[in-house]
């Protein structure tokens, strides 16, 4: 496929492969009895202090001035992603579960697009093939996610994996009772979507002005650290709401801060700046695919003949929007090599058109 960008691909997947354990390491912890306002509030604070000597080290010398218009930037990142979006998302996780939470979130392209188109930050193109594709291609992996969650049909497959995560299926047993909320948790996990497309639209506005993703995503972690912490105490004032001391409460604020705060937000922001906010988002449905085969594998959910269908759908999509988003980037090289070579030929010419009116002054001053 032309214009294959590797480095963005695997970037993306990583990121998936990330949130995948950020989606049943926190229910976990919020099972054992953590707030998620708690739990956010954690995540903001050690992504904040994980981030920050990347930040002033590997920026030093890099990094632009930061004016008032980029921290207003960057206070919007901190609200659409930081805090609202994972605000609504460990709320509607924690009156649901991971296999809902990676069906809603497979709205994300579809929400992303239509928020690039308001902003003008993608064209719909619907008379041309790559625009015909991005929108086939964004229906495509929704309809296959929606499928994969809603349609079972047949078992294909039952688990052979030997593993048994009995801690992790006692725990969910456990608050399963009434911690299930068919309305409100799809609800507030829709709203996170909503708030991480935003986010992505506010990003592709920062990257350009200030590429520097440490410094950026220090700065987001760093506000979001005070929103939540004030979220987190305004709703949890007792000291023991904030303890941390099962293990699984201590893994789970330190891989979200980490790998999903801190890693996760310095990747995405690289890659919106590189590719645009509907590339980053349309990998969101890889979520749904792999939680669906770590369930498979440590919980030993079957495998039916929609996870199957969902899946393929899944990844005829995302090739269809890479192979649209493909397109358009060398389309885009084209034209500028032709406009950078139009603008080459009319300084030959002018320079052609100087030459001899310059030759006949210098006839002239020999006479």
């Amino acid at each position: 496929m032309a214009n294959f960008d590797v480095m963005s691909f695997l970037a993306m997947v990583i990121v998936q492969v990330g949130f995948t354990g950020m989606s049943f390491i926190s229910k976990l912890a919020m099972d054992d009895g953590i707030n998620p306002f708690v739990l956010i509030a954690y995540r903001q604070i050690i992504a904040t202090v994980a981030i920050t000597p990347f930040a002033l080290f590997l920026e030093r010398k890099t990094r632009p001035k930061i004016t008032v218009p980029i921290l207003f930037y960057i206070f919007l990142s901190s609200i659409t992603g930081a805090s609202v979006n994972q605000v609504f998302f460990f709320m509607g996780l924690n009156n649901s579960s991971p296999m809902i939470a990676g069906a809603m979130t497979n709205t994300l392209p579809v929400l992303t697009f239509v928020f690039a188109l308001i902003f003008k930050q993608e064209s719909f193109g619907i008379k041309t093939k790559t625009g015909q594709a991005k929108v086939i291609g964004t229906v495509l992996c929704v309809g296959g996610a929606m499928l994969l969650s809603f349609y079972h049909g047949h078992t294909i497959a039952d688990s052979t994996s030997g593993i048994r995560w009995n801690y992790a299926e006692k725990m969910t047993d456990k608050r399963s009772t009434y911690k299930s909320h068919s309305i409100l948790g799809p609800f507030l996990l829709f709203c996170s979507a909503c708030s991480c497309a935003l986010w992505f639209i506010i990003q592709a506005k920062l990257s350009p002005k200030f590429p520097a993703p440490y410094t950026a995503t220090m700065l987001m972690c760093l506000m979001a650290s005070v929103e939540c912490s004030i979220i987190g105490a305004a709703t949890k004032c007792n000291v023991a709401d904030w303890s941390l001391r099962s293990k699984i409460r201590l893994i789970a604020v330190f891989y979200v801060g980490i790998v999903c705060s801190a890693l996760a937000f310095c990747i995405m922001s690289w890659c919106v700046h590189r590719k645009g906010p509907l590339y980053t988002s349309i990998f969101s449905p890889l979520l749904l695919v792999m939680s669906t085969i770590l369930s498979w594998a440590l919980l030993r959910e079957k495998l039916y003949i929609g996870t199957l269908v969902g899946t393929v759908l899944i990844i005829v999509g995302l090739y269809s929007v890479l192979w649209g988003k493909g397109k358009e980037a060398e389309q885009a090289r084209i034209a500028d090599e032709m406009e950078a070579a139009g603008k080459y030929r009319e300084k030959e010419d002018s320079e052609l058109q100087l030459r001899p009116h310059v030759n006949d002054e210098s006839q002239r001053d020999t006479n």
